[in-house]
């Protein structure tokens, strides 16, 4: 009887677990083109990888040129690079898609595209990893297992700035012939915005699904 018991327990334990894990909405995905593990997170209706990814495509770089950056942050890409280097199933965000995670984290509605959210930063934001601002940590609450880290940025050059400091992902969608959209968020705040940069310019990137 007893070990019916522990049996039962163990099992309700387990199922338990289950039902946390698929209400959070985590999950992972393989890459088949070279084997790399993903987490994945469901937000809202959209399904978000919960890393950057660090596919390594020709002309990525991880920051400073430092493998260990890599395995953190993932690679930079510049735009054209971006646009392809999302595994099958997958893709860079357009700005609406962008626009859809800052509303649903923040919890308001509207029709502006690109948006700009004062407080999305804060639930987005991993809860480690992001340098103090003016005494005040610049860390997030991670609410929803986004996990976004501050990555930085690198340029054509071959200078890098910003990591610790600021995240920055392309979007999909150009802003003029020689620049494109890109979201980016800050240790000064808990805002999440966008902005647009040279194309050349070496941003992460984050995958959400088809």
């Amino acid at each position: 009887m007893k070990k019916v018991i522990k049996t039962t327990i163990a099992a309700l334990a387990f199922l338990t677990t289950s039902a946390m894990f698929i209400a959070c909405g985590e999950s992972s995905l393989k890459d088949s083109r070279d084997g790399k593990k993903y987490k994945t997170v469901k937000i809202g209706e959209q399904v978000w990888m919960a890393e950057n990814i660090n596919y390594a495509a020709e002309s990525s770089i991880c920051y400073d040129n430092a493998p260990a950056s890599c395995e953190k942050y993932g690679r930079l890409y510049n735009w054209e690079t971006a646009k392809k280097v999302c595994p099958s199933g997958w893709h860079l965000p357009m700005n609406e898609e962008w626009d859809k995670l800052y509303r649903y984290a923040d919890g308001t509605i509207g029709i502006e595209s690109p948006y700009y959210s004062k407080t999305a930063g804060k639930y987005l934001k991993a809860k480690n990893g992001w340098n103090d601002y003016e005494g005040k940590s610049g860390n997030g609450e991670d609410k929803f297992g986004f996990a976004a880290l501050p990555g930085g940025n690198g340029y054509s050059d071959g200078s890098f700035l910003n990591v610790g400091n600021e995240g920055y992902w392309w979007s999909a969608e150009e802003y003029v012939a020689y620049g494109a959209y890109n979201h980016y968020m800050s240790d000064n705040n808990e805002g999440a915005y966008w902005d647009d940069y040279s194309k050349l310019t070496l941003f992460s990137v984050r995958c959400v699904q088809d």
